[in-house]
């Protein structure tokens, strides 16, 4: 078995361009030697910012001979009065047979000649020449470059190729115009504490050979030894180390040999915001702030004296005894940067933030649409709307609409333009220094969450308002303009908007009624614009609320079984499979959608399910002949015991009657327990109602009989539709 490596050596790469590249390599190597049935024991691959590197080991040292069956021509086309034809001879010649060797045999359209070809496997050496370079010039990315004087494009300028197995250079070559560059099994150690060549005698020695000259290939080994440096640099001055996560992968792909050096700026800086001075270090400067044992949260800071050192980590890539000279220069940059900082915020707190209104009209939100100033009037009318909905208190709307008054005007403060990652936070930071409410300076950080995946929700009320009705004006605007999302393209987030709304409903259980909402909204975009057309024609609210139901329907079935992992079936049970009732049912009670997938996810994982699918799918099924609508629940009235013939009948109707109001109780209020436990007790009587000794044929000759058994069944189909369509759910899913 042997031993390959192939490494790419370049100038210093995009970090990104690293974890990027090693990613496709992940997907396509393994994937294209399992075609060539060249499956290696154990991959490997590392990059650091001047190298990309692939070790193979356990690889054979050439493919397995294998028999190929061939269909050749039709018997009755090689073969003329038993002899063969040239077709035949044809065919047998560029195959490499005889025709002795062929095989007639039977198919679907009529006897075919067929050869079993034996093929010799090809060697390591030839496979992996002929691949590589498709390897390293398949990688894609984003503004790869020229160099040379020809066509050969790449993220960097490639300077060496090492292409190795075992202790054999395997030639390969990359052409760039009148410059190529060969193979060879010298790479560079590093560029300042091991400049020049690095000789790799063996294949399986390059991640040691390279560690000796001051490289760590090893991505995962370099980002821990920069993690547990950084923890002990904090350590050593009495702090903690802030690591973001992004922060550390980002760094982990910009050195060779990380060291981990501390620096310093004036403590006078403490008195900004500590959101400034840590977008400044980790967005920018891209260092580690270091926060005081126990210090409080940043949002609950004004003065980063609360919660920061005036100290950072910065990683060097270089010599560690220049580690003073290198944390010298990183604070001189950093000093500037807090300088023009702490001129920023000087300047805007000079003015309550509600002065930042007017210099909104300035700023184009888009260019149909007009201003964010107006976009902030629509933010407070929908804000106003869902107040009315909820049925907030005085004090509560009044926090929610100066939360939607204010909460974009900190986008033209002097801090937010040249720092565009705090909109929200100074919003909240000046805010407080205005003496605004805390829960309205609190909101106007809040309303931007979540900015995705995974991100925090907006905790007060006044930030949840404002973000939902921030997020619809979005959505309603952009789809009255019909720039709709399709496939992947989305420029306008507008899928994270709707997830953002559904998500901030369902953790703040929330009862608002999106249906509703909807329909007021779009009604007021049209009036707001009674001429704006798109290329569908003019835009009327009835399409576009249309529109917009249709995509957040999409949004709740995808966060259901995406986020929530709730299994497909059960989401078609909740939402309905074109079925309008459960549609409209799902925008008026989002809440109460989530509520019933995963009591039916619950239901699933212990076993109940089976009962009640039981008891209903098949009353449900047999319903369908019937005439019954899907709202009524209550028997009485509807059946008539005059008619019935067995007393399975009469113990189904009593059932029926019993199991109401606990059905009542789950469409009002949403509390679904006693109705499962009650359908659950109910599968007994449905089941000798079917098949028990005084069981009935529902589908009776006497159409009055006939009925009353239809509606018994289109009864107990309705009471547990309460609870969801139990004809979408599969058996045993």
């Amino acid at each position: 078995m042997a031993t390959f490596l192939l490494e790419v050596g370049v100038e210093e790469l995009p970090a990104q361009f690293v974890d990027s590249a090693l990613e496709q390599w992940q997907r396509r190597v393994p994937a294209d030697l399992a075609a060539a049935e060249l499956v290696p024991g154990h991959f490997k691959f590392y990059g650091t910012p001047r190298r990309l590197a692939i070790v193979l080991e356990g690889l054979p040292d050439r493919q397995a001979d294998r028999v190929e069956e061939i269909k050749g021509p039709p018997a009755q086309a090689a073969f003329k009065d038993g002899q063969p034809t040239r077709a035949a001879e044809g065919f047998a010649q560029k195959q490499g047979v005889k025709v002795e060797d062929f095989e007639v045999r039977p198919t679907e359209k009529g006897d075919f000649i067929f050869v079993q070809k034996q093929i010799p496997g090809r060697s390591l050496e030839e496979i992996l020449a002929e691949r590589v370079p498709q390897w390293i010039l398949g990688l894609e990315g984003k503004r790869f470059m020229r160099w040379g004087d020809g066509d050969l494009r790449f993220s960097r300028p490639i300077r060496w190729l090492v292409s190795l197995i075992d202790d054999r250079i395997l030639p390969l070559g990359l052409t760039d115009g009148s410059l190529t560059v060969h193979s060879d099994r010298l790479s560079q150690g590093h560029r300042v504490l091991h400049p020049g060549p690095v000789t790799i005698a063996q294949a399986g020695d390059y991640a040691e050979t390279l560690k000796k000259a001051f490289v760590l290939v090893d991505g995962e080994q370099r980002r821990e030894q920069i993690r547990q440096q950084v923890i002990a640099a904090a350590t050593q001055v009495g702090g903690v180390a802030e690591i973001p996560e992004d922060l550390l992968a980002e760094v982990t792909q910009l050195v060779e040999w990380p060291t981990a050096v501390v620096g310093d700026f004036e403590p006078e800086f403490l008195k900004l915001p500590p959101e400034v001075i840590t977008t400044v270090m980790i967005a920018h400067q891209r260092y580690f702030p270091i926060r005081k044992p126990q210090a409080p949260a940043d949002a609950a800071c004004t003065a980063a004296a609360e919660s920061l050192f005036p100290q950072f980590i910065t990683l060097s890539n270089g010599d560690p005894a220049k580690a003073a000279a290198i944390a010298a220069g990183n604070g001189r940059v950093i000093r500037a940067r807090l300088a023009d900082g702490e001129f920023f915020y000087k300047a805007d707190c000079k003015q309550p933030l509600e002065a930042f209104l007017p210099q909104l009209e300035t700023v184009t939100f888009q260019e149909a649409l007009g201003s964010l100033r107006l976009k902030v009037d629509r933010i407070v009318d929908g804000a106003r709307a869902i107040v009315a909905q909820l049925q907030c208190t005085e004090s509560e709307a009044t926090k929610i609409q100066r939360a939607a008054l204010l909460c974009k005007a900190d986008l033209v403060s002097q801090m937010v333009f040249e720092f565009p990652e705090l909109q929200g936070v100074m919003g909240q930071k000046y805010a407080l220094v205005g003496q605004e409410d805390p829960e309205v300076a609190t909101a106007i950080r809040e309303h931007y969450l979540p900015r995705g995946a995974g991100d925090d929700l907006p905790q007060t009320l006044a930030g949840q308002v404002a973000g939902i009705a921030d997020r619809l004006d979005t959505l309603v605007c952009i789809f009255g303009l019909g720039l709709l999302p399709s496939g992947s393209s989305d420029p306008f987030a507008l899928r994270r908007a709707a997830n953002g709304v559904v998500n901030i409903l369902w953790a703040a259980h929330l009862p608002l009624n999106l249906h509703d909402l909807l329909h007021t909204l779009t009604a007021s975009f049209v009036h707001r614009f009674p001429t704006l057309k798109t290329e569908a024609g003019t835009t009327t609210a009835q399409s576009l609320e249309s529109l917009l139901t249709d995509f957040f329907l999409q949004r709740l079935r995808t966060l259901l079984q995406e986020e929530q992992g709730i299994d497909y079936d059960l989401v078609n049970a909740v939402l309905g499979e074109n079925d309008p009732i459960y549609s409209d049912r799902a925008l008026q009670h989002p809440i109460d959608v989530l509520a019933r997938a995963q009591r039916l996810h619950a239901l699933r994982h212990s076993g109940e399910l089976d009962l009640l699918y039981e008891t209903l799918n098949r009353a449900a099924r047999l319903a369908q002949q019937g005439s019954l609508d899907y709202q009524t629940l209550d028997p009485v009235g509807l059946i008539h015991p005059d008619r019935f013939q067995q007393p399975t009948e009469q113990a189904l109707y009593q059932a029926l009657i019993q199991l109401l109001p606990e059905t009542q109780i789950a469409q009002t209020s949403q509390e679904y327990d006693r109705l499962v436990t009650g359908l659950i007790a109910l599968a007994p009587t449905v089941r000798d109602f079917f098949d028990g000794e005084n069981s009935v044929m529902v589908m009776d000759s006497d159409p009055l009989i006939r009925e009353n058994r239809l509606n018994l069944l289109g009864i107990l189909r309705n009471q547990g539709r309460v609870l969801a369509d139990f004809g979408a759910i599969v058996k045993g899913g």
